[in-house]
């Protein structure tokens, strides 16, 4: 007579086992097949090229000159204040269209503003702003300053000559050795005098 757990024993399927080949070898043979084949192809087909034959280019041809945009640094750095019109906010920014100080015969006097900021007492077109504007001067290039002042001197209804980097180096190398911000107008009026 057989026991009830000698029959569960019996229903149970054997243990499994790890077997000794766990890849079949049909996969092994074709995996082999197309390595063989491959390193066939590469030496049937193999053309060695001279260097003379490639274009002789070197990395530095690959370089395009960047102009500044004038109008772009102007969006990412100013706009925020100054608002995209150019009008400022009134009793808080001082407007950039027809200020005296952006259109002054001499282009330095507003790169010498943008080179080193402002803070105090500033009138702009007969209205007094008292609040800071940051300097520039490690941020910008001669030629990204040189894009703003010309961006400047030009939109917002501005009319005036243009300057170029060259002057703007000049600017900066004559007041390098100033370390803080213009003292608005005592500071300043005496530029546009010049």
């Amino acid at each position: 007579m057989t026991t009830p757990q000698f029959l569960q024993q019996q229903r149970e399927h054997p243990e499994p086992e790890e077997s000794g080949r766990p890849v079949p070898r049909l996969v092994l043979i074709l995996i082999g097949g197309l390595l063989a084949w491959a390193m066939y192809y590469l030496y049937a087909h193999y053309t060695p090229m001279p260097s003379l034959v490639g274009d002789n280019r070197v990395a530095e041809d690959f370089t395009v000159a960047v102009s500044a945009d004038g109008a772009q640094l102007y969006t990412a750095n100013c706009v925020a204040c100054h608002q995209a019109n150019g009008n400022g906010l009134p009793g808080v920014f001082p407007p950039l269209a027809n200020s005296e100080w952006v259109i002054a015969r001499d282009p330095g006097v507003v790169t010498q503003i943008i080179l080193h900021g402002v803070e105090g007492p500033l009138t702009v077109a007969g209205t007094t702003y008292s609040g800071i504007m940051p300097n520039f001067r490690d941020t910008f290039s001669d030629a990204e300053v040189a894009a703003v002042v010309n961006y400047l001197r030009t939109h917002f209804g501005n009319a005036a000559t243009q300057t170029d980097a060259a002057h703007v180096a000049q600017v900066r190398a004559a007041t390098e050795q100033r370390s803080t911000p213009w003292n608005g107008d005592e500071d300043l009026q005496p530029l546009l005098a010049q």
